[in-house]
């Protein structure tokens, strides 16, 4: 009960700072965005750097266009000969391919990655800031937006597994999902469990399938509200696109989560009472992530996790009995079969992380087939952003991950 007291207070004090805030971004914010190039892009930011970057279009089975961005190889390897392993990296929720270089080299996984003699493919699902193209479709009509992570598993990640393997040449690859990247990895070998046969070793970073009783208070919020009251609000919020990027709420929280502003302190504070406390956050860096994210999603993906935490079960998405009989031939959904995931899978968790703690972990752990590590990151202060975000996670996590997809690669 505290927490969630805890939890609206801090909410509330976060609305009115946008609202005292939200007046004043307009000519400063411009100001600040140019003298922090808060606006670049991710390929711009790889190139930054000096390290190779590409851009991928890939149609879906379904007519959505994805862009993957490539970093080919490390900085200092142009001229270098010897087989690069293909991996792919998945965002979570809300986020995009930028959440793995904002950090920079030596500290983001797809700079360390390259370096380390792999070929990165950073993915972008459906809906995101780069990917918000579809064959027929536009973002602003209401079907666009009609899907959740079952069709991003379903159609999404194969799509891009085929796309990478075809122009590298390569019969596998390796994959690293975060959450929302675990769970539409799981959803593909439910529903697709040939593509087992392509992926070397599959890193979740705080996976997400089963949802247990929490103490996170948006997910206690979620177990006290009944699903109809849930869906009108998520509408109400976004209607068919939940946080897209370009709403106020990016210039806004940019400004007022800035290092120098008296404000950041509500802002980490909102923050970590939904994903946990972290001793892992670059302050000089926050006003610079929060540009990107929330990246958007679609408000049927939030629902659909919203309905994994009443349910309880790893689930299609519910519509209803008389729609889940039009569509599935029965009156619930059908649950997903993570039997089938029989490529090797590593499992890293934290023990601060809200969205994914370890009880949950566990439970993934008992049904997979084939789980060769379970890596608890050994820092207490480590949350549930700090797999792509934190200042120390090339030491505590991006080591030992490297570790295990070298040896991986030899035995297989």
């Amino acid at each position: 009960m505290f927490d969630m007291l805890k939890f609206i207070l801090v909410t509330w004090c976060w609305l009115v700072t946008h609202c005292i805030m939200g007046a004043h971004t307009g000519s400063l914010q411009m100001v600040e965005d140019n003298k922090g190039n808060l606006n670049i892009t991710t390929p711009e930011m790889i190139a930054k750097y000096g390290y190779p970057i590409e851009r991928h279009s890939v149609q879906t089975e379904d007519g959505y266009i994805l862009e993957l961005h490539r970093i080919p190889h490390g900085k200092s390897e142009a001229n270098s000969s010897g087989e690069r392993p293909p991996v792919l990296i998945h965002h979570a929720l809300l986020c995009s391919s930028f959440d793995w270089v904002v950090m920079g080299p030596k500290k983001s996984l797809g700079f360390i990655l390259a370096d380390e003699g792999f070929d990165v493919w950073l993915a972008n699902a459906r809906g995101n800031t780069y990917s918000r193209k579809h064959i027929s479709l536009d973002p602003s009509d209401a079907k666009f937006w009609e899907y959740s992570w079952h069709e991003m598993g379903t159609y999404d990640v194969p799509a891009e597994i085929d796309h990478i393997l075809s122009t590298t040449g390569q019969e596998k690859l390796f994959y690293i999902g975060h959450s929302m990247g675990t769970t539409m990895f799981f959803v593909m070998m439910s529903q697709k469990p040939q593509y087992n046969e392509k992926i070397i070793l599959m890193s979740g970073f705080a996976p997400v399938a089963f949802f247990t009783p929490s103490k996170n208070p948006v997910f206690h919020f979620i177990e006290t509200v009944s699903e109809g009251i849930l869906e009108r609000m998520l509408s109400a919020i976004g209607i068919n696109e939940f946080l897209p990027q370009n709403t106020i709420l990016n210039p806004i929280s940019t400004f007022a989560c800035k290092e120098s502003a008296f404000t950041q302190r509500f802002c980490l504070s909102f923050i970590f009472s939904i994903v946990g406390k972290s001793s892992q956050v670059d302050k000089k860096k926050v006003a610079l992530m929060l540009a990107h994210t929330p990246a958007g999603a679609s408000t049927r993906q939030v629902l659909h996790f919203a309905q994994l935490a009443l349910s309880g079960e790893f689930q299609q998405f519910d519509f209803g009995e008389e729609k889940n009989m039009e569509v599935y031939g029965q009156t619930v959904p059908p649950v997903y079969d993570i039997r089938k995931v029989t490529t090797p899978v590593a499992l890293y968790y934290s023990d601060n992380d809200k969205l994914a703690p370890y009880y949950n972990v566990k439970l993934i752990a008992s049904v997979l087939p084939k789980v060769k590590s379970k890596f608890r990151v050994p820092l207490k202060a480590f949350n549930h952003l700090d797999f792509m975000w934190g200042s120390g996670a090339n030491v505590l996590l991006y080591k030992e991950v490297i570790r295990l997809m070298k040896t991986e690669k030899e035995t297989s």
